[in-house]
């Protein structure tokens, strides 16, 4: 039998179909390469050079209403001289170039300490530090002084806290309900290459309107912890990531520890271990004006290098989003992180055996694109 004529138009559109589709190009179906995420700028702000005294450990940034940033370190022979004092320094909005450091805590008979800068929403500018009168850490108190002019001249200093051992570290932050929430905590010890397992952080919130601080419960956990960085992640309830305690020890016996609090800070729960390392090394956190987190951590439990940096968009339950901000031979220690209006984060850490205090500036996008 014949094939239908229906049959025949559609075998010969077929064939004018195949041929066609012969003659189109071949379509590549290969991913496209991501693009590289922004780059992260640093910057060497001073070092043994300028004349403070070569050792120059830890650092701390504030970003004030005007929009200069005002930076603060002690500096001295060493950690542990005698005459250790605690200097600042100004970034005009605008300006590339810090100005000279000019003393602005000073004893002739005790060492000073870890200086801590704030601007309060009032626009205070506080100065958190400590005084150090015996030959260890544990023998400190911390202090502070005002300043109502950004800086330009302070108040006398004043004692926070009195017990001995306790300093500070970290920078405050504001709570919901409108008080302050200054981390501290409590050494203990006498060994300068370790602390006791009772060594805690502890919180003191400031009532601006009575002008009194009330202090928590202090955090304990196996090892002992301090340091700790806290943000609010709603309305009274908080997060710290602290520095755990111990000895400088090769090992791998040793992470951040973890506490949290649902009533303003008022009480904390007993730390428990992340899954970051530690080597005995300060760390950093802080809220992005999104809500997300941003830690900062040494990813080593022995080496205070890399300083890494890594975000969290679920309230710290998971940091998918990872990044070195330095890395390489050496230390890079002792991170304090702000957000500045512009949106850019800036992260001051010291290096070169804490003789050298640098800056890095970077999106959240340099981060959060990195693979």
């Amino acid at each position: 039998m014949p094939p239908s004529p229906t049959r025949s138009r559609l075998q010969t559109a077929l064939s004018c179909l195949v041929a066609t589709l012969a003659t189109l190009p071949t379509l590549s179906l290969t991913t496209p390469a991501l693009a590289d995420p922004p780059p992260i700028a640093t910057e060497r702000i001073f070092g043994p050079e300028t004349p403070t005294g070569s050792y120059k450990h830890p650092s701390s940034i504030t970003e004030l209403d005007n929009g200069d940033i005002f930076l603060a370190f002690y500096t001295g022979a060493g950690e542990y001289a005698t005459e250790t004092r605690v200097f600042g320094s100004r970034l005009r909005k605008g300006s590339n170039a810090w100005s000279k450091p000019t003393p602005i805590a000073s004893n002739p008979f005790y060492s000073m300490g870890n200086p801590v800068v704030w601007q309060a929403p009032d626009d205070v500018l506080w100065l958190f530090f400590v005084v150090r009168p015996g030959a260890t850490w544990s023998t400190s108190r911390t202090a502070a002084k005002i300043s109502r002019d950004r800086g330009q001249s302070w108040s006398d200093a004043f004692i926070v806290a009195w017990e001995p051992g306790m300093m500070v570290r970290s920078r405050p932050i504001l709570l919901a309900d409108g008080a302050y929430l200054l981390p501290l905590y409590h050494e203990t010890g006498s060994d300068p290459d370790r602390t006791d397992p009772d060594t805690s952080s502890v919180f003191l919130r400031f009532d601006p309107q009575s002008r009194t601080w009330t202090e928590s419960n202090r955090v304990r956990s196996r090892q002992g912890n301090l340091q700790a960085a806290v943000v609010e992640l709603e309305p009274g309830r908080l997060l710290a990531l602290c520095r755990r305690g111990g000895d400088y020890e090769p090992g791998d016996d040793g992470n951040v520890v973890r506490t949290e609090s649902t009533d303003g800070g008022r009480t904390w729960s007993p730390g428990v271990e992340t899954e970051f390392p530690n080597p005995n090394a300060s760390v950093e956190l802080i809220r992005l004006r999104n809500g997300h987190l941003l830690f900062l951590y040494n990813d080593s439990p022995t080496e205070r290098t890399p300083l890494r940096a890594a975000i969290s968009t679920d309230g710290g339950k998971t940091w998918p989003h990872r990044r070195n901000i330095a890395e390489g031979p050496g230390d890079f220690a002792y991170p304090t992180a702000i957000q500045t209006r512009d949106g850019r984060i800036h992260v001051t850490y010291t290096s070169d055996e804490r003789t050298v205090i640098r800056r890095a500036v970077f999106p959240e996008s340099a981060i959060l694109a990195s693979p």
